[in-house]
């Protein structure tokens, strides 16, 4: 069996640009944020990391990137830029590109991780293509976020793939531009993110009537 779909209970994304200090450290600590707050305590069962095609290796966000950054709840502090290597994309349960040249570079290097890499905003448009009713195996939210991934690889034929899939390079350019490129981030991770976290089992009601009605409660980042 491949290393991505052992029983572990972690759930793993990857985000994926060039110097991995502008888009995909964004959609990192962007995803952090998110996930840290739709899953409370249980935020530690979905993880992320990224990394650049050519990163500018050691170095930090960029510094317009951290402040559109922050904008949005994310945190910047401690990012270090690092090199795309082959088990990165071999062993995240998904794989997300900034643009079609960074899918490509993923699956030149793992082309096993086919069913699992997309451009971000190819997984936002075809997770929606998925009915939320769907049969989805699994008991625990790793295993389901997994069969959604699946579920989402299947609709591909339903969706072409082409420039639009990009997300600009704000590299060298001003403020406001890396402001554009977070709004487009955030617009496909946002419901992304909240697809995959919806898939947590709801916890056990409790006995104790002292304790609130029992239901879960679901929070989200808007």
């Amino acid at each position: 069996m491949a290393r991505h779909w052992s029983p572990n209970p972690v759930f793993t994304v990857l985000f994926v640009c060039t110097g991995n200090i502008c888009r995909s450290a964004m959609a990192e600590r962007m995803a952090r944020a998110f996930l840290d707050e739709a899953l409370g305590e249980d935020a530690h069962r979905v993880q992320v990391a990224s990394a650049g095609t050519h990163a500018v290796k050691g170095a930090g966000v960029h510094p317009d990137s951290a402040t559109v950054l922050e904008g949005f709840g994310g945190d910047p502090v401690g990012h270090v830029a690092r090199q795309l290597l082959d088990d990165m994309a071999i062993d995240a349960d998904l794989t997300l590109a900034l643009t079609r040249s960074h899918r490509r570079a993923v699956l030149k290097a793992a082309p096993r991780a086919l069913q699992r890499t997309f451009t971000l905003r190819e997984a936002a448009d075809l997770v929606a293509l998925v009915q939320p009713d769907v049969q989805l195996d699994g008991d625990d939210l790793a295993e389901r976020c997994r069969s959604l991934v699946k579920k989402t690889a299947a609709a591909r034929s339903k969706r072409p793939s082409d420039a639009g899939d990009d997300v600009a390079d704000p590299i060298g350019q001003p403020l406001e531009v890396h402001q554009e490129v977070a709004d487009v981030i955030a617009a496909s991770l946002i419901p992304l993110l909240t697809r995959l976290t919806a898939l947590q089992p709801p916890p056990v009601a409790a006995e104790d009537p002292d304790e609130g009605d029992g239901r879960p409660h679901l929070y989200l980042v808007s």
